[in-house]
């Protein structure tokens, strides 16, 4: 069953001739298709995502325009570096490495409040094309600028990739078995491990953050082969065959016409339904928690920040199958407490060592790891049929809109502390 052509058939282009439904598949070939949807999920997650998290692992480098080789730092030429405020206890960048987080988020926000009103408008195909263009351009762009407010041009390009793949991907998977949202969660913390690890990694092996970024631009043409080649047709999700898959593959997400239903089956979202799907979650910035009683730089000790946390993300988004956690609210308090605790370390500076920071850092990705796949699970198993489209794309707005009120707030906080002597 290609996966190609069965995808772009059902999912996007066509709304005139119907397609002739193809017969169910033997148990063997049934079995190949889950595992194809499985791994092709989790490439879309980590394909999806990985820009996002690798922008935000060079956000030290992008603000101070460092150049690392190993564990030397130099300048290129051309552009001043950014000053930085020496008489600070903190080592402050003259701007927040905020700045880097809403520039990777806020275009996110933007592109998932706007999705319920019009994006069923573009066919699932353009839109992961769209995807992929701006992952790669987000890499060039900032490989080869010479100014920071490019380098933030190629950001904002990789925030669009994130925001609108997430959209589009998290609602196709309304027409596969619900299995798929656990190995989609799991790619995207894959991408947190994975893109975090690799700049980390390869900018310690002594190649520069330009050649770094460049050397990832298979990652979206990944993306785009996972999409058109691997994934087969989405199966239908009930006993009423794959033409009702088909057909309501192609409905908006906000129909303005009533679909015909079954007998006892619910009726469109009202207004009031689409605003209880949201969920609420929070993050916290690590820049400001710096130790100079250790051999790591400012910038490696951002990046070790950086690559625990989504390690801890990996770990939690992968504990599905093991794991399942009902009451959310939970998590985020738990949070809420973390975020507490490192704000009064970077205020009175009590703990002694790094890796008691390393250590609250993977206990935080791990925190939040968990609060976003088991959000989707349950979605996935307290909405109908009908609804579920529409609660995927929305729900991922909490999540987003945490994390720019998170950058707002950092911004003056980083303004504030680096005043401080």
């Amino acid at each position: 069953m290609g996966g190609c052509a069965g995808s772009r058939r059902r999912l996007s282009d066509s709304e005139g001739e119907e397609t002739v439904p193809e017969p169910r598949l033997p148990l063997l070939d049934h079995q190949g298709a889950h595992w194809k949807n499985a791994v092709g999920f989790w490439l879309l997650g980590l394909c999806n995502n990985f820009s996002y998290v690798v922008m935000l692992s060079a956000a030290h480098d992008i603000l101070s325009h460092e150049r690392t080789s190993g564990n030397q730092s130099h300048v290129d030429p051309g552009p001043a570096p950014i000053p930085h405020n020496s008489s600070s206890r903190f080592d402050c960048n003259s701007v927040s490495t905020a700045a880097v987080l809403l520039a990777d988020i806020l275009p996110t926000l933007v592109i998932k409040l706007l999705a319920p009103l019009g994006l069923h408008l573009l066919p699932y195909s353009p839109r992961v094309l769209v995807s992929g263009i701006c992952a790669a351009g987000s890499f060039v762009l900032v490989a080869f600028s010479h100014s920071v407010g490019t380098s933030l041009g190629g950001v904002v390009l990789a925030s669009i990739s994130s925001g609108l793949g997430e959209v589009t991907f998290l609602s196709l998977t309304a027409f596969y078995p619900r299995a798929v949202i656990s190995w989609w969660s799991s790619g995207t913390g894959g991408a947190g491990l994975l893109g975090a690890l690799s700049y980390l990694g390869l900018t310690q092996a002594g190649l520069s953050p330009q050649q770094t970024l460049l050397s990832m631009l298979g990652i979206p043409a990944l993306l785009l082969a996972s999409y058109f080649l691997l994934l087969t047709s989405p199966e239908a999700q009930d006993p009423g065959g794959e033409e009702e898959a088909e057909s309501s593959a192609r409905q908006p997400l906000i129909r303005t016409e009533a679909p015909e239903s079954k007998p006892g089956s619910s009726s469109s979202l009202s207004l009031r339904e689409r605003w209880t799907v949201f969920k609420v979650r929070m993050m916290a910035g690590f820049e400001l928690l710096f130790f100079r009683n250790t051999s790591l730089s400012h910038a490696q000790q951002y990046r070790w920040y950086q690559m625990l946390y989504q390690a801890g993300v990996f770990a939690s988004r992968s504990s599905l199958r093991c794991c399942h956690i009902r009451f959310t609210w939970a998590l985020a308090l738990l949070q809420c407490l973390n975020l507490a605790f490192l704000l009064a370390d970077v205020w009175f500076g009590f703990l002694p060592s790094i890796y008691f920071v390393f250590l609250i850092i993977l206990y935080e990705g791990l925190l939040g790891g968990a609060a976003y796949v088991n959000t989707f699970h349950n979605i996935s198993l307290e909405t109908s049929d009908e609804h579920r489209e529409f609660a995927m794309a929305t729900t991922c707005i909490s999540d987003t809109l945490g994390i720019s009120l998170s950058g707002l707030l950092a911004l003056p906080l980083h303004d504030f502390l680096c005043q401080l002597s």
